[in-house]
């Protein structure tokens, strides 16, 4: 019998997100995200924007706010070109 990885803490990015800690995810973060933010005990999510509560198309949410006890917006920053 093999017994599951239980993480401490996850942190996952995702690219929108509202104060509840409902995510959306761009492209292969969702690979892995989701499953972590589950098997975490404390999940922090770094998102690229907060939305207001209800701005989120509940199709398009992955991971549910239950899953995610942080919420922190970082901007992306510029390149230089």
């Amino acid at each position: 019998l093999e017994y599951p990885i239980k993480a401490d803490f996850a942190l996952i990015k995702a690219q929108q997100g509202d104060r509840w800690g409902n995510l959306v995810y761009r492209k292969s973060a969702r690979n892995f995200g989701p499953i972590m933010a589950m098997a975490a005990g404390v999940t922090i999510a770094q998102v690229s924007e907060v939305v207001d509560l209800g701005a989120l198309d509940p199709e398009h949410i992955i991971t549910a706010g239950i899953f995610v006890q942080h919420v922190v917006q970082v901007q992306p920053e510029p390149v230089a070109v």
